[in-house]
């Protein structure tokens, strides 16, 4: 063992750069940071390299890189700002640290989805899009006019019939109205006209129909009045009705605030609404590809710029490295150094084409990635928030020459980051912890990554610690067929999916291993529940209480121990703050930018009005209890199952740091993805009836946390459930009964089964990238073992 761990210490070992002995322009120093659970950190970071937090999650390290360095570097820069533009910029306040100091210029990279727009591409979310119209302007045969005419996003470029959009957004009218219904009794099923609200109220006090009289025996005019009016002027509108206000019908108002904009927040009864009544299909003018006909008839090579952006990047790529034009030499060069990009960081199965809405949060971090390489800024700091979400082990290594070219260009990068492969190549590490929540906080190493791999922490640890292959496979209770798959690049794939055991499905990104795993079995057997990292919609007001459904059983706790009625402690109710509304934030729109938001000084951020901040339980105010962790409100609670037994779920998922009123908003999606698992089994009955398809479920995992979830898989199966997950990681892999490798390659050059049996049999394809690194990790873990 002695020897396995020198074996081990060697990969962890580097060359770090000497830093010379200045200290302002040499090192971040943060003294006393009490950023959330932070207590008093002091650390010193290195500039001018690549330095990796770590720890178990909840440790600290989010709240020490982002929370307090982030925080308070980009507080500076806006304060250099005039008065007149900071006050539109988010108001955070001073981080809670008693002395910062070094700081510089610093950006940002994190895993939320990209909130652009349905005109958001991937093409003009790395801005290459831009590229792509000079050279067809430039190069195109026949010429469509100047960049713009092949933009789908101008009105010279668009196609008339779907505005850029590509698609048709038709409304089903059958599925809108109830005419057995008047407008009084809710004829319009959509949850926006429901009775009450400010659309229903301008439908029936607009004077045109007789809102009590059902919609079948309206005349025709008036139900198309109803459905399909656009700016008609009213002579006898109700008083209630708006001063000089056109009269527009359900189907415009649908359009306008639904579809040809994409609404930054919709609630699950709007969402559901829509899938219900809109029916989506390609443009059939442009086919969906947003262009007019002049934009698509323009050539190049016989390939219009519609073709291009449909290609996986990939494909793009080596089209666009086989063109040669001396005249637009340049631009050809800086089309093909950012395509190179997008493959280099595991992202060429992608087109250009693709919604940028759709993008998971570690596909979506990739592609902003791509808009800091190569930039003239310099003594610049990149925070970097788990950047090897959703990568293969193939993809690892070419992610880690990006961050150290960012480095090398005269940059800080920090990461927070669980990885072994970026943490043995880090200049530095800073380990936090040793537990999550109240129990983090602490530095618990500073130094080199060899260092750290011989430290007793947490993470020096799990580091040491072997991946070592199941030796014992369950053998499965009975199969179930997937046959003749064909989702996105699957190539008429058929494939037993083993019961009773955990299965692993494996391969390179965008392989097609969710389109088997996520798409194709719950379609061809719908009793799987698939738990992916977008789970939960819910927004500000969601929180963990809501979704595992305990925030209703602590209102009744509140409402027996203080005699005021349940309402009262419901921040979406009566107890709800006057200023905010509940939110505990207030928003400020920016119209095309993000909204901004900032904590409310009515309230403090509690939700809550005075009234019900002054009922206390043993104690503790409403607030007090939402903002506990799993621990602390346990105690609370021991003498009320309805709440403890759920909230023991939390534990067995690995979020025993989250405040129970914490935004959803707030979570990562690994986190969301937890407790929705948590939610789940909270609502199982027999584990033999529990089948579950979870994508990636040790995103944002310590090797520790990793090891309590598959001990929870371990007890699920070992009561007869079916557990699937779609995983990269090796030491879930090498844990599976059952693994099925799908590549070899990405797009079109995935989709085929290349493996499926026990983990130990997969290290003999050689066609299987992912059987290289694991063949290379099991090597290196047993190679010294007796």
């Amino acid at each position: 063992m002695a020897e396995l761990q020198d074996k081990k210490v060697q990969r962890y070992a580097k060359s770090a750069k000497e830093i010379p002995d200045q200290e302002r322009g040499c090192w971040i120093t943060v003294e006393g940071a009490r950023t959330n659970n932070l207590r008093g950190v002091s650390v010193k970071v290195p500039k001018y390299q690549l330095t990796v937090f770590t720890g178990v999650s909840g440790s600290g390290k989010s709240s020490l890189a982002f929370g307090t360095i982030a925080a308070e570097a980009q507080r500076l820069v806006a304060d250099s700002y005039p008065l007149f533009v900071r006050n539109r910029l988010p108001s955070s306040g001073n981080a809670d640290v008693e002395h910062i100091d070094g700081l510089t210029f610093s950006t940002v990279v994190d895993q939320k989805p990209f909130t652009g727009n349905a005109r958001s591409t991937v093409g003009t979310a790395s801005d290459i899009a831009p590229l792509l119209r000079m050279l067809f302007s430039r190069c195109g045969e026949p010429c469509a006019g100047y960049s713009p005419a092949y933009s789908f996003n101008d009105v010279s470029g668009m196609c008339p019939a779907c505005e850029g959009l590509g698609v048709d957004n038709g409304i089903d009218v059958a599925e809108l109205i109830d005419t057995s219904r008047s407008l009084n009794d809710g004829a319009i099923c959509y949850a926006a006209f429901r009775p009450g609200t400010y659309r229903w109220k301008r439908m029936v006090t607009a004077g045109l129909f007789d809102a009590a009289l059902p919609l079948e025996q309206w005349s025709a005019e008036e139900l198309r009045t109803l459905l399909y009016a656009r700016d008609i002027p009213l002579n006898n509108p109700d008083p209630e009705y708006p001063k000089s206000a056109c009269f527009d019908g359900v189907i415009p108002r649908l359009q306008d605030s639904y579809l040809r904009k994409k609404p930054s927040r919709l609630t699950q009864d709007e969402r559901a609404g829509l899938d219900r009544i809109i029916r989506r299909a390609p443009c059939r003018e442009c086919g969906g590809t947003r262009l007019n006909a002049a934009a698509r008839a323009s050539l190049i090579d016989g390939r219009s710029i519609a073709d291009w952006n449909a290609m996986s990047i990939s494909e793009l790529r080596d089209l666009v490295a086989g063109l040669h034009n001396e005249r637009v030499q340049p631009l050809l060069h800086a089309i093909r150094d950012r395509l190179d990009t997008l493959v280099s960081v595991g992202l060429g199965y992608l087109s250009l084409d693709r919604p940028s809405g759709t993008l998971s949060g570690g596909e979506a971090q990739r592609v902003k990635i791509l808009r800091h390489l190569g930039s003239a800024l310099s003594d610049a700091c990149y925070i970097f928030d788990e950047p090897s979400a959703g990568l293969h082990p193939h993809d690892i290594h070419r992610l880690l020459r990006l961050l150290t070219q960012l480095r090398d260009a005269h940059n800080t990068v920090l990461l927070v980051e669980h990885h072994p492969v970026l943490i043995a190549h880090a200049d530095h590490v800073i380990d936090l912890g040793p537990g999550a929540g109240s129990a983090g906080g602490r530095v618990c190493f500073e130094g080199s990554p060899a260092e750290l791999i011989r430290s007793e922490t947490n993470t020096g640890q799990a580091l040491r610690q072997p991946i070592i292959l199941k030796a014992q496979p369950r053998p499965g209770l009975s199969s179930i067929s997937i046959k003749n798959a064909r989702t996105h690049n699957l190539r008429d794939l058929s494939v037993e999916i083993p019961l009773g055991v955990l299965t692993a499905v494996t391969g390179v990104a965008g392989s097609g291993k969710s389109s088997l795993a996520a798409a194709e079995l719950p379609r061809q057997h719908p009793e799987f529940v698939v738990i992916g990292q977008e789970s939960l919609h819910g927004g500000i007001r969601s929180t963990p209480a809501t979704v595992l459904g305990i925030a209703e059983p602590i209102r009744r706790a509140f409402a027996a121990g203080t005699g005021l009625p349940e309402s009262w402690f419901s921040a979406n109710a009566r107890g709800a703050c006057p200023e905010c509304k509940g939110k505990g934030v207030t928003v400020t729109d920016l119209a095309f930018l993000e909204d901004v938001s900032s904590t409310c000084e009515a309230c403090g951020g509690t939700r809550f009005n005075d009234k019900t901040l002054a009922a206390t339980l043993s104690g503790h105010t409403i607030a007090d209890i939402l903002g506990m962790n799993l621990a602390q409100a346990r105690r609370i609670f021991e003498s009320y199952p309805d709440i403890t037994d759920r909230l023991a779920w939390l534990d067995d998922v690995g979020l025993t740091y989250l405040a129970l009123g914490q935004g959803l908003d707030t979570l990562s999606g690994g986190e969301k993805q937890r407790l929705m698992l948590a939610k789940h089994l909270a609502q199982a009955g027999e584990l033999s009836d529990l089948h579950i398809v979870l994508d990636e479920p040790t995103a944002g995992l310590h090797v520790r946390d990793t090891d309590k979830l598959l001990n929870l898989f371990d007890r699920l199966v070992d009561g007869g459930a079916t557990v699937v997950v779609i995983e990269h990681n090796q030491r879930v892999i090498a844990h599976a009964d059952q693994v099925i490798d799908i590549g070899p390659g990405a797009g079109i050059e995935g989709g085929n089964l290349l493996y499926q049996g026990p983990p130990a049999g997969l290290l003999a394809c050689a066609s299987s990238l992912t059987a290289k690194y694991l063949r290379e990790e099991e090597e290196s873990s047993t190679s010294s073992l007796p």
